[in-house]
């Protein structure tokens, strides 16, 4: 069933821009993680359900069974990844109906005023660039410039970005009764923010930035392509996200 279909793509729309530029960033992030063993996780209803507001993501994590597994087909090592970096093992997924989810909160106080910029362009060759940049705040600056609040990084100034290809596959789409954010592909990179910020430029403080072209794989949809990308720091605390849109 989804295996099938998720072998289907057509051409992509024209669009002027894809940006998360006037768009607010996002109060939550879903994540779902589904077996590629569990078909019937995927035609399920009753999963959490972003709020006003909040983003999702669906990873379907590989099965030891490969290819014969249902939704080997949309499966990802990504969604192994991940797993690992949230110290998730596999097996929680088996003893969980084969489904997990995390909720994460970006900071909000008025003393976090992070932000996040992702952007992308159009899928070009089997390929689609995308970006993240990252503004941090005057307070997170100030801890990572003065080794006296170190401990307010928790003895680290690196953070890590996370900038997600997604194919939004509306709610009767693929066979799912809701909206899913399947993730296709993942960009991670790191910073050290005392290593970047202690190089000061005549225009003052430059925001953190990192672009490249991410594959697109075999069965998406070029149409329902867009990005989310977020920012954390050494405890997996996000820092500030943000998503695309796509303007006509």
């Amino acid at each position: 069933m989804l295996g099938a279909a998720l072998l289907l793509s057509s051409p992509a729309q024209a669009q002027s821009s894809c940006s998360s530029d006037q768009q607010p960033s996002p109060s939550a992030i879903i994540e779902r993680f589904i077996s590629a063993d569990c078909d019937s996780c995927w035609t399920r209803s009753s999963l959490p359900q972003p709020a006003k507001g909040q983003a999702s993501l669906d990873w379907i994590v590989p099965s030891p069974r490969g290819d014969e597994a249902a939704l080997s087909a949309a499966a990802s090592t990504d969604a192994t990844a991940r797993l690992q970096a949230l110290a998730l093992p596999w097996t929680a997924i088996q003893a969980d109906m084969q489904t997990s989810t995390r909720l994460a909160m970006p900071a909000r106080s008025k003393a976090a005023q992070n932000s996040v910029r992702v952007a992308h362009g159009l899928p070009f060759n089997g390929y689609i660039g995308a970006s993240i940049q990252f503004m941090p705040s005057a307070a997170l600056r100030s801890h990572a410039l003065t080794p006296t609040k170190l401990t307010a990084l928790h003895h680290s100034t690196t953070v890590s970005a996370y900038l997600v290809l997604i194919e939004t596959l509306p709610a009767g789409a693929e066979g799912s009764n809701v909206e899913r954010n399947l993730v296709r592909n993942v960009l991670t990179t790191s910073w050290d923010l005392r290593q970047q910020l202690a190089r000061p430029t005549q225009e003052g403080v430059k925001p953190l930035f990192e672009s490249r072209p991410m594959s697109i794989p075999q069965g998406s949809n070029p149409e329902r392509l867009r990005v989310l990308g977020w920012v954390q720091d050494a405890n997996g605390k996000v820092l500030a996200s943000a998503q695309s849109r796509c303007a006509p």
